[in-house]
Protein backbone atom coordinates (compact mmCIF):
# COMPACT_ATOMS: atom_id res chain seq x y z
CA UNK A 1 0.00 0.00 0.00
CA UNK A 2 1.52 3.41 -0.93
CA UNK A 3 1.88 5.50 2.37
CA UNK A 4 2.62 9.03 0.32
CA UNK A 5 1.54 9.10 -3.20
CA UNK A 6 -1.65 10.89 -3.08
CA UNK A 7 -0.91 11.61 0.69
CA UNK A 8 0.64 15.27 0.61
CA UNK A 9 -0.17 15.36 4.37
CA UNK A 10 2.04 12.67 5.15
CA UNK A 11 4.57 14.01 2.94
CA UNK A 12 4.34 17.16 5.10
CA UNK A 13 4.84 15.39 8.37
CA UNK A 14 8.29 13.48 7.04
CA UNK A 15 9.76 17.17 8.45
CA UNK A 16 9.27 19.05 11.40
CA UNK A 17 12.07 21.22 11.21
CA UNK A 18 14.30 20.29 14.36
CA UNK A 19 14.19 16.54 12.81
CA UNK A 20 13.22 14.71 9.50
CA UNK A 21 12.39 11.16 9.02
CA UNK A 22 14.30 8.45 7.62
CA UNK A 23 12.22 7.94 4.29
CA UNK A 24 13.29 11.15 2.87
CA UNK A 25 16.92 9.26 2.59
CA UNK A 26 15.58 5.48 1.59
CA UNK A 27 12.32 5.59 1.23
CA UNK A 28 11.63 4.57 -3.05
CA UNK A 29 8.18 5.54 -2.83
CA UNK A 30 9.68 9.09 -1.63
CA UNK A 31 12.62 8.97 -3.92
CA UNK A 32 10.06 8.15 -7.11
CA UNK A 33 8.04 11.76 -5.45
CA UNK A 34 10.84 13.69 -5.56
CA UNK A 35 11.50 12.63 -9.92
CA UNK A 36 8.14 13.82 -10.22
CA UNK A 37 7.23 16.34 -7.96
CA UNK A 38 10.28 18.25 -6.78
CA UNK A 39 12.83 18.25 -9.96
CA UNK A 40 9.88 19.56 -12.53
CA UNK A 41 8.67 22.30 -10.23
CA UNK A 42 12.30 23.50 -8.98
CA UNK A 43 14.76 25.48 -11.28
CA UNK A 44 17.59 22.83 -12.23
CA UNK A 45 20.92 23.77 -13.41
CA UNK A 46 21.35 21.53 -16.60
CA UNK A 47 24.92 23.11 -18.10
CA UNK A 48 26.85 26.23 -19.64
CA UNK A 49 26.77 27.64 -22.64
CA UNK A 50 31.17 27.33 -22.85
CA UNK A 51 30.23 23.91 -23.29
CA UNK A 52 28.21 24.67 -26.78
CA UNK A 53 30.33 27.24 -28.49
CA UNK A 54 29.91 26.05 -31.92
CA UNK A 55 26.32 25.26 -33.94
CA UNK A 56 25.62 21.89 -33.52
CA UNK A 57 27.68 21.53 -30.08
CA UNK A 58 25.88 19.89 -27.64
CA UNK A 59 25.47 18.57 -24.02
CA UNK A 60 22.99 15.83 -22.33
CA UNK A 61 21.58 16.19 -18.69
CA UNK A 62 19.03 14.92 -16.56
CA UNK A 63 15.80 16.94 -14.62
CA UNK A 64 14.98 14.30 -11.83
CA UNK A 65 14.35 11.09 -14.58
CA UNK A 66 13.81 13.23 -17.37
CA UNK A 67 16.65 12.99 -20.00
CA UNK A 68 17.28 16.26 -20.90
CA UNK A 69 19.34 17.44 -24.36
CA UNK A 70 20.82 21.09 -24.69
CA UNK A 71 21.86 22.06 -28.08
CA UNK A 72 23.66 25.28 -29.89
CA UNK A 73 21.28 25.95 -32.91
CA UNK A 74 22.65 27.56 -36.61
CA UNK A 75 21.51 31.16 -35.23
CA UNK A 76 23.29 30.80 -32.03
CA UNK A 77 20.61 30.06 -29.86
CA UNK A 78 20.51 27.36 -27.06
CA UNK A 79 17.79 25.38 -26.88
CA UNK A 80 16.61 22.90 -24.14
CA UNK A 81 14.85 19.50 -25.64
CA UNK A 82 13.59 16.67 -23.95
CA UNK A 83 15.92 13.58 -25.13
CA UNK A 84 13.37 11.55 -26.38
CA UNK A 85 12.33 10.47 -29.80
CA UNK A 86 9.28 11.30 -30.62
CA UNK A 87 8.54 8.15 -32.66
CA UNK A 88 9.53 5.13 -30.38
CA UNK A 89 11.17 7.20 -27.39
CA UNK A 90 14.91 6.23 -28.00
CA UNK A 91 17.08 8.99 -26.61
CA UNK A 92 18.54 10.70 -29.38
CA UNK A 93 21.90 11.33 -27.90
CA UNK A 94 23.68 9.39 -25.69
CA UNK A 95 26.99 10.65 -25.10
CA UNK A 96 27.30 13.81 -22.26
CA UNK A 97 28.21 15.79 -25.19
CA UNK A 98 29.59 16.29 -28.70
CA UNK A 99 28.91 17.80 -32.14
CA UNK A 100 26.05 16.75 -33.97
CA UNK A 101 26.52 18.40 -37.00
CA UNK A 102 23.26 20.03 -38.91
CA UNK A 103 20.92 17.86 -37.13
CA UNK A 104 20.16 14.78 -34.89
CA UNK A 105 19.67 11.63 -36.37
CA UNK A 106 17.71 8.70 -33.69
CA UNK A 107 19.76 5.76 -34.41
CA UNK A 108 17.16 3.38 -34.58
CA UNK A 109 14.90 4.36 -37.58
CA UNK A 110 16.74 7.67 -38.93
CA UNK A 111 14.46 10.46 -38.12
CA UNK A 112 16.07 13.59 -37.75
CA UNK A 113 15.28 16.96 -36.28
CA UNK A 114 16.93 20.47 -36.68
CA UNK A 115 19.32 21.40 -33.79
CA UNK A 116 16.35 23.46 -32.27
CA UNK A 117 14.70 20.29 -32.04
CA UNK A 118 12.06 20.74 -35.38
CA UNK A 119 11.26 18.18 -37.66
CA UNK A 120 13.48 17.84 -40.21
CA UNK A 121 12.74 14.46 -42.13
CA UNK A 122 11.25 10.71 -41.66
CA UNK A 123 12.38 8.01 -43.91
CA UNK A 124 9.66 6.89 -46.41
CA UNK A 125 7.64 9.58 -45.27
CA UNK A 126 4.48 8.51 -47.74
CA UNK A 127 4.06 6.13 -45.36
CA UNK A 128 2.40 8.96 -43.08
CA UNK A 129 0.17 10.10 -45.52
CA UNK A 130 -3.16 9.83 -44.55
CA UNK A 131 -3.16 8.44 -41.13
CA UNK A 132 -3.64 11.48 -39.44
CA UNK A 133 0.17 12.41 -38.50
CA UNK A 134 -0.67 15.82 -39.09
CA UNK A 135 -2.66 15.72 -35.98
CA UNK A 136 0.46 13.87 -34.02
CA UNK A 137 2.78 15.71 -31.53
CA UNK A 138 5.62 13.34 -33.56
CA UNK A 139 5.19 16.17 -36.46
CA UNK A 140 6.42 18.94 -34.26
CA UNK A 141 10.21 16.88 -33.34
CA UNK A 142 11.76 16.61 -30.21
CA UNK A 143 9.37 18.56 -27.52
CA UNK A 144 11.13 21.90 -26.09
CA UNK A 145 11.59 22.90 -22.40
CA UNK A 146 9.56 26.03 -22.81
CA UNK A 147 10.95 27.74 -19.24
CA UNK A 148 14.76 28.19 -19.87
CA UNK A 149 16.86 30.67 -17.75
CA UNK A 150 20.55 31.48 -19.17
CA UNK A 151 22.27 33.40 -15.99
CA UNK A 152 25.60 34.72 -16.42
CA UNK A 153 26.24 31.20 -18.57
CA UNK A 154 24.54 29.01 -16.04
CA UNK A 155 21.52 27.48 -17.80
CA UNK A 156 18.78 26.82 -15.64
CA UNK A 157 15.46 24.83 -16.72
CA UNK A 158 11.76 24.14 -15.29
CA UNK A 159 9.81 21.22 -16.34
CA UNK A 160 6.77 22.55 -14.83
CA UNK A 161 4.59 25.52 -16.31
CA UNK A 162 3.47 26.91 -13.38
CA UNK A 163 6.16 27.93 -10.48
CA UNK A 164 8.41 30.43 -9.45
CA UNK A 165 9.90 32.76 -11.68
CA UNK A 166 13.77 32.55 -12.29
CA UNK A 167 14.00 36.22 -10.50
CA UNK A 168 11.58 34.82 -7.06
CA UNK A 169 13.19 31.66 -6.85
CA UNK A 170 17.04 32.61 -6.57
CA UNK A 171 16.63 36.04 -5.43
CA UNK A 172 19.84 37.56 -3.93
CA UNK A 173 21.73 33.80 -3.70
CA UNK A 174 22.68 34.82 -7.73
CA UNK A 175 25.29 36.58 -5.65
CA UNK A 176 27.09 33.83 -5.88
CA UNK A 177 27.52 32.99 -9.18
CA UNK A 178 27.87 36.43 -9.91
CA UNK A 179 31.22 36.58 -7.34
CA UNK A 180 32.32 33.42 -9.42
CA UNK A 181 31.80 35.10 -13.07
CA UNK A 182 33.27 38.72 -11.67
CA UNK A 183 36.39 37.17 -10.44
CA UNK A 184 37.49 36.99 -14.10
CA UNK A 185 38.82 40.33 -15.51
CA UNK A 186 36.46 39.77 -18.26
CA UNK A 187 33.66 38.70 -16.64
CA UNK A 188 33.34 35.61 -18.00
CA UNK A 189 34.16 31.98 -16.81
CA UNK A 190 34.55 29.04 -19.18
CA UNK A 191 34.41 24.85 -18.90
CA UNK A 192 37.39 23.67 -20.75
CA UNK A 193 37.79 20.14 -19.20
CA UNK A 194 35.65 17.92 -18.66
CA UNK A 195 34.85 17.25 -14.91
CA UNK A 196 35.49 14.56 -12.26
CA UNK A 197 32.16 12.14 -12.48
CA UNK A 198 31.82 9.12 -10.37
CA UNK A 199 28.95 7.21 -8.40
CA UNK A 200 27.51 7.51 -4.90
CA UNK A 201 26.10 4.51 -3.40
CA UNK A 202 23.64 7.22 -1.04
CA UNK A 203 20.68 9.40 -1.28
CA UNK A 204 21.84 12.92 -3.03
CA UNK A 205 20.13 15.19 0.15
CA UNK A 206 23.10 13.48 2.06
CA UNK A 207 25.67 15.52 -0.36
CA UNK A 208 23.41 18.46 -0.01
CA UNK A 209 23.52 18.21 3.76
CA UNK A 210 27.42 18.01 3.93
CA UNK A 211 27.84 21.06 2.17
CA UNK A 212 26.70 23.38 4.60
CA UNK A 213 28.14 20.79 7.21
CA UNK A 214 30.50 22.64 9.43
CA UNK A 215 30.81 20.38 12.60
CA UNK A 216 32.73 17.33 10.47
CA UNK A 217 35.58 18.63 8.83
CA UNK A 218 37.81 18.23 11.70
CA UNK A 219 36.44 14.85 12.71
CA UNK A 220 35.83 12.89 9.54
CA UNK A 221 39.20 14.16 7.87
CA UNK A 222 41.61 13.95 10.67
CA UNK A 223 43.15 10.44 9.67
CA UNK A 224 43.50 11.93 5.78
CA UNK A 225 43.98 15.59 5.95
CA UNK A 226 45.03 15.87 9.57
CA UNK A 227 47.83 13.23 9.07
CA UNK A 228 48.64 15.59 5.79
CA UNK A 229 48.50 18.43 7.97
CA UNK A 230 50.89 16.62 10.56
CA UNK A 231 53.96 15.36 7.60
CA UNK A 232 53.47 19.54 6.71
CA UNK A 233 54.57 20.43 10.35
CA UNK A 234 57.02 18.08 10.40
CA UNK A 235 58.56 18.58 7.35
CA UNK A 236 57.82 22.50 6.95
CA UNK A 237 61.37 23.81 7.15
CA UNK A 238 62.49 22.15 3.89
CA UNK A 239 60.30 24.62 2.26
CA UNK A 240 60.63 28.34 1.86
CA UNK A 241 57.17 28.81 0.56
CA UNK A 242 53.69 26.66 1.71
CA UNK A 243 52.81 24.74 -2.05
CA UNK A 244 49.61 25.01 -3.10
CA UNK A 245 48.56 21.85 -2.22
CA UNK A 246 48.92 22.32 1.54
CA UNK A 247 47.22 25.54 1.42
CA UNK A 248 43.75 23.72 -0.24
CA UNK A 249 43.81 20.76 2.34
CA UNK A 250 45.25 22.20 5.98
CA UNK A 251 42.09 24.29 6.69
CA UNK A 252 39.50 21.41 6.66
CA UNK A 253 41.55 20.96 10.42
CA UNK A 254 40.16 24.20 11.28
CA UNK A 255 38.60 24.37 14.94
CA UNK A 256 35.20 24.57 15.69
CA UNK A 257 35.83 28.18 16.68
CA UNK A 258 36.52 29.22 12.95
CA UNK A 259 33.55 27.64 12.02
CA UNK A 260 31.11 29.97 14.33
CA UNK A 261 32.33 32.86 14.00
CA UNK A 262 32.62 32.22 9.53
CA UNK A 263 29.03 32.24 10.03
CA UNK A 264 26.11 30.76 7.77
CA UNK A 265 23.69 32.72 5.37
CA UNK A 266 20.20 31.14 4.57
CA UNK A 267 17.96 32.31 1.81
CA UNK A 268 14.54 31.78 0.72
CA UNK A 269 13.49 28.39 -1.06
CA UNK A 270 16.24 26.32 0.23
CA UNK A 271 19.15 28.40 -0.75
CA UNK A 272 21.96 28.99 1.14
CA UNK A 273 26.02 29.36 1.74
CA UNK A 274 28.84 28.96 4.59
CA UNK A 275 31.40 31.06 5.48
CA UNK A 276 29.93 34.37 5.69
CA UNK A 277 32.50 36.21 7.44
CA UNK A 278 35.48 33.77 6.87
CA UNK A 279 36.16 30.61 5.60
CA UNK A 280 38.86 28.26 4.42
CA UNK A 281 39.29 30.00 1.44
CA UNK A 282 40.54 33.36 2.77
CA UNK A 283 44.58 32.19 3.11
CA UNK A 284 45.46 31.00 -0.16
CA UNK A 285 48.64 32.89 -1.35
CA UNK A 286 47.98 36.29 -3.95
CA UNK A 287 48.74 35.37 -7.61
CA UNK A 288 51.03 37.22 -9.18
CA UNK A 289 49.58 39.77 -11.50
CA UNK A 290 46.15 38.85 -10.89
CA UNK A 291 44.65 42.14 -8.44
CA UNK A 292 46.67 44.22 -10.95
CA UNK A 293 44.46 42.62 -13.78
CA UNK A 294 41.17 43.19 -11.23
CA UNK A 295 41.56 46.68 -10.34
CA UNK A 296 42.59 47.61 -14.20
CA UNK A 297 38.88 46.29 -14.71
CA UNK A 298 36.97 46.60 -11.87
CA UNK A 299 38.82 49.56 -10.06
CA UNK A 300 40.50 49.03 -6.97
CA UNK A 301 37.32 49.23 -4.38
CA UNK A 302 35.33 46.80 -6.35
CA UNK A 303 38.31 44.68 -6.89
CA UNK A 304 39.11 44.14 -3.42
CA UNK A 305 35.38 43.76 -2.67
CA UNK A 306 34.99 41.05 -5.26
CA UNK A 307 37.69 38.99 -4.11
CA UNK A 308 37.00 40.07 -0.58
CA UNK A 309 34.12 37.68 -0.72
CA UNK A 310 35.41 33.95 0.49
CA UNK A 311 32.21 32.09 0.29
CA UNK A 312 32.82 28.51 1.40
CA UNK A 313 30.29 26.23 -0.22
CA UNK A 314 26.96 27.85 -1.73
CA UNK A 315 23.82 25.53 -1.72
CA UNK A 316 21.33 26.00 -4.84
CA UNK A 317 18.20 24.38 -4.24
CA UNK A 318 18.16 21.28 -5.31
CA UNK A 319 20.89 19.81 -5.88
CA UNK A 320 24.15 22.08 -6.95
CA UNK A 321 26.96 23.86 -5.16
CA UNK A 322 29.23 26.52 -6.36
CA UNK A 323 32.37 26.93 -4.70
CA UNK A 324 32.76 30.93 -5.82
CA UNK A 325 36.44 31.49 -4.51
CA UNK A 326 38.09 28.20 -6.38
CA UNK A 327 35.45 28.30 -9.71
CA UNK A 328 34.07 24.80 -8.20
CA UNK A 329 30.80 23.59 -9.57
CA UNK A 330 29.50 19.84 -8.22
CA UNK A 331 25.82 18.58 -9.42
CA UNK A 332 24.20 15.77 -7.15
CA UNK A 333 22.30 13.72 -9.66
CA UNK A 334 19.89 11.46 -8.55
CA UNK A 335 19.69 7.92 -9.93
CA UNK A 336 18.04 6.17 -7.29
CA UNK A 337 17.05 6.11 -3.73
CA UNK A 338 20.67 5.11 -3.19
CA UNK A 339 22.62 6.53 -5.79
CA UNK A 340 23.84 9.67 -6.80
CA UNK A 341 25.78 10.45 -9.59
CA UNK A 342 28.44 13.67 -8.84
CA UNK A 343 29.78 15.93 -11.14
CA UNK A 344 32.67 18.22 -10.09
CA UNK A 345 33.12 20.76 -12.29
CA UNK A 346 36.43 23.31 -12.67
CA UNK A 347 35.79 26.83 -14.64
CA UNK A 348 38.32 28.73 -15.92
CA UNK A 349 38.03 32.56 -15.46
CA UNK A 350 38.45 34.12 -18.77
CA UNK A 351 41.45 36.49 -18.95
CA UNK A 352 42.69 35.26 -15.46
CA UNK A 353 46.59 34.11 -14.93
CA UNK A 354 46.74 30.13 -15.60
CA UNK A 355 47.90 29.65 -11.80
CA UNK A 356 43.67 30.36 -10.37
CA UNK A 357 42.92 27.69 -12.89
CA UNK A 358 45.66 25.45 -11.86
CA UNK A 359 44.19 25.73 -8.08
CA UNK A 360 40.63 25.09 -9.27
CA UNK A 361 42.12 21.53 -11.05
CA UNK A 362 43.70 20.78 -7.91
CA UNK A 363 41.65 21.58 -5.67
CA UNK A 364 38.94 19.42 -7.97
CA UNK A 365 41.65 16.54 -7.40
CA UNK A 366 42.88 17.01 -3.94
CA UNK A 367 39.27 17.44 -2.47
CA UNK A 368 36.25 16.21 -4.91
CA UNK A 369 37.66 13.30 -6.62
CA UNK A 370 37.27 9.49 -5.09
CA UNK A 371 40.97 9.10 -4.79
CA UNK A 372 41.12 12.63 -3.00
CA UNK A 373 42.79 13.47 0.15
CA UNK A 374 39.41 14.57 1.48
CA UNK A 375 35.99 13.15 -0.75
CA UNK A 376 36.70 9.70 -0.11
CA UNK A 377 35.86 10.41 3.82
CA UNK A 378 33.03 11.85 3.02
CA UNK A 379 31.75 9.27 0.96
CA UNK A 380 32.10 6.39 3.90
CA UNK A 381 29.78 8.80 6.01
CA UNK A 382 27.20 8.75 3.47
CA UNK A 383 27.18 5.34 2.72
CA UNK A 384 27.66 4.31 6.64
CA UNK A 385 24.33 6.74 6.85
CA UNK A 386 23.16 5.26 4.08
CA UNK A 387 23.25 1.77 5.99
CA UNK A 388 22.56 2.72 9.40
CA UNK A 389 19.01 4.37 8.55
CA UNK A 390 17.90 1.18 7.92
CA UNK A 391 17.90 0.63 11.90
CA UNK A 392 14.61 0.55 13.64
CA UNK A 393 15.61 1.93 16.80
CA UNK A 394 15.28 5.45 15.66
CA UNK A 395 13.18 6.87 12.65
CA UNK A 396 14.58 10.34 12.72
CA UNK A 397 17.35 12.05 12.06
CA UNK A 398 18.61 14.97 14.45
CA UNK A 399 18.76 18.24 13.02
CA UNK A 400 18.49 20.31 16.51
CA UNK A 401 21.74 22.51 16.80
CA UNK A 402 21.01 25.98 17.26
CA UNK A 403 17.57 25.21 17.03
CA UNK A 404 14.89 27.82 17.64
CA UNK A 405 11.01 26.84 17.76
CA UNK A 406 8.96 28.86 15.64
CA UNK A 407 12.46 29.44 13.56
CA UNK A 408 10.94 31.05 10.60
CA UNK A 409 11.06 29.57 6.73
CA UNK A 410 11.63 31.12 3.55
CA UNK A 411 13.77 34.22 5.02
CA UNK A 412 17.38 35.78 4.74
CA UNK A 413 19.25 35.21 7.61
CA UNK A 414 22.77 35.51 9.16
CA UNK A 415 23.52 32.55 12.14
CA UNK A 416 26.37 31.00 14.02
CA UNK A 417 28.77 29.02 11.33
CA UNK A 418 27.99 25.52 13.64
CA UNK A 419 24.26 25.75 12.86
CA UNK A 420 21.99 23.07 11.05
CA UNK A 421 19.58 25.99 9.89
CA UNK A 422 20.86 26.03 6.27
CA UNK A 423 19.71 22.02 6.25
CA UNK A 424 16.69 22.41 7.85
CA UNK A 425 16.45 25.55 5.43
CA UNK A 426 16.97 22.65 2.86
CA UNK A 427 14.20 20.60 3.90
CA UNK A 428 11.59 23.24 4.54
CA UNK A 429 11.94 24.05 0.68
CA UNK A 430 11.84 20.38 -0.12
CA UNK A 431 8.42 20.29 1.96
CA UNK A 432 7.49 23.18 0.27
CA UNK A 433 7.61 21.83 -3.60
CA UNK A 434 6.89 18.53 -2.92
CA UNK A 435 3.69 19.81 -1.39
CA UNK A 436 2.60 22.02 -4.29
CA UNK A 437 3.82 19.83 -6.54
CA UNK A 438 1.58 16.90 -5.47
CA UNK A 439 -1.31 19.11 -4.39
CA UNK A 440 -1.06 20.97 -8.11
CA UNK A 441 -1.55 16.96 -9.34
CA UNK A 442 -4.59 16.52 -7.57
CA UNK A 443 -6.41 19.56 -8.61
CA UNK A 444 -5.48 18.79 -12.53
CA UNK A 445 -7.01 15.16 -11.17
CA UNK A 446 -9.75 16.74 -10.03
Amino acid sequence: MDRYRGNAEAVKNLVRGHAVHRDVYVDKEVFDLEMEQLFPNSWVYVGHESQLKDPGDYITSKIGHQPILISRHKNGTIHVLHNRCPHKGVKIASEPCGNTGKFFRCPYHAWSFKTDGSLLAIPLKKGYEGTGFDNDRAKDGLPRVENVHIYRGFIFARLSDTGLSFEDYFGDSLSTIDNMVDRSPKGEVEIIAAPIRYMHTCNWKMLVDNQTDTCHPMVAHESSAGTAVSVWEREKHRFTETPMAVQLYAPFMSPYEFYESAGIRVWPNGHGHSGVSGSIHQDYDDVDGYLEMMVEAYGETRAREILGDIRHNTLYFPNVMVKGPVGILRNFIPVAVDRTLVESWAFRLVGAPDKIYERALMYNRFINAPTSIVGHDDLEMYERAQEGLLSDANEWINLRRLYEEGEPEDVTEVVNGTSERQMRNTFYAWRKFMVQGMEQKQEVSA
